[in-house]
């Protein structure tokens, strides 16, 4: 008779499964946590079944004593899980804090190595712990929809899918693996500072909005983030259906048809405006900046041009015209 297999272990192999169709070569973004290490050994497991090379792939950020020795064990793990495993040191800059700045790095490195190994998925080890916790951080931020969707199970990139399989498995599941199948997970010290947000969201916040408010709020903040995540998948398929009617050229820039946005109600037409910002001259619009924008379509009284992030915005006839900031100073 064959042993029962532990349902954690379970749970993470049937999340891996779909994950590795139609690929031949996939990376494993292995810290050696938990999260990450429960996938490693579900990804070992599916892959030789079904004949997929899968390679663990151990970012040192070099922020840490000891980092080194930490990155070469981590290695030796995946190893022993039967995968190829590598290690990638990298510089860390500080461009938008340490968190930033140490995952810009980490996901430069993963797509180099996708490249170098000729890999079609890069796996990631978020858990539906970390999804309800980006949630909350969105939500305290008033970073508006687009940071409330959270993360994508899939986002394909430069011929790269971006896939983190364990999305719908909470953090206790990839704990419970790790111990069904006596592997020790590595404990990154920085998850447990709390200078950072998120840890003391998930220490702090969490637990209390489960305490008081019971059981199941990290499911239902995940949910919200799939049900803002199909709304902003539908504004998006939108745009790229009207976009090109409605702007054209303008020296130095881009012009929107007035009549176009006004035409449009309020969540399309903001959307519009962030869209053709972030397209033409790559940065974000904050709500507050979108709504004064807005108003030079549906509260115009003659109102001078607006000072933007990267561009100014100003109305001239039947168009709202954006141009290079560097241009308007001039």
């Amino acid at each position: 008779m064959r042993p029962k297999l532990d349902p954690a272990v379970a749970e993470t192999r049937r999340a891996v499964r779909p994950a590795l169709e139609g690929h031949t070569t996939v990376l494993i973004a292995f810290s050696g946590g938990a999260d990450s290490l429960a996938l490693a050994a579900a990804v070992a497991f599916e892959a030789e079944k079904a004949g997929i090379r899968a390679i663990a792939v151990t970012v040192d950020h070099g922020l840490q004593p000891g980092s080194v020795a930490v990155a070469a064990e981590a290695a030796e793990t995946a190893r022993r899980l039967g995968l190829e495993a590598h290690i990638v040191a990298v510089e860390v800059g500080d461009e938008g804090g340490p968190e930033a700045a140490a995952r810009a790095a980490r996901y430069e490195a993963l797509r180099d190595a996708a490249y170098d190994y000729t890999a079609s998925a890069v796996l990631l080890g978020h858990t539906l712990d970390d999804q309800a916790e980006t949630v909350l951080l969105g939500l305290a931020r008033g970073s508006g929809a687009a940071s409330l969707a959270g993360m994508a199970p899939i986002v394909d990139e430069d011929e790269i899918a971006w896939t983190r399989p364990l999305l719908g498995v909470r953090r206790a599941t990839t704990e419970a693996a790790c111990a069904a199948q006596s592997l020790t997970p590595w404990h990154d010290p920085h998850n447990e500072d709390p200078q950072y947000a998120r840890v003391r969201t998930r220490t702090r916040v969490l637990p209390v909005l489960e305490a008081e408010l019971g059981p199941g709020v990290a499911e239902a903040l995940a949910r919200t983030a799939e049900q803002l995540r199909e709304d902003a998948e539908a504004f998006a398929e939108m745009i790229d259906e009207t976009i090109e009617d409605i702007v054209e050229p303008a020296e130095a820039g881009i012009a929107v048809s007035v009549a176009a946005l006004a035409a449009n109600p309020a969540a399309l037409r903001n959307r519009i405006i962030r869209h053709v910002v972030a397209s033409e001259f790559h940065v974000s619009l904050s709500r507050t900046q979108t709504l004064e924008v807005a108003r030079l379509v549906t509260d115009w009284r003659g109102q001078g041009p607006i000072d933007l992030p990267g561009c100014r915005a100003h109305r001239e006839g039947p168009r709202i015209v954006f141009t290079s900031a560097t241009v308007s100073g001039s």
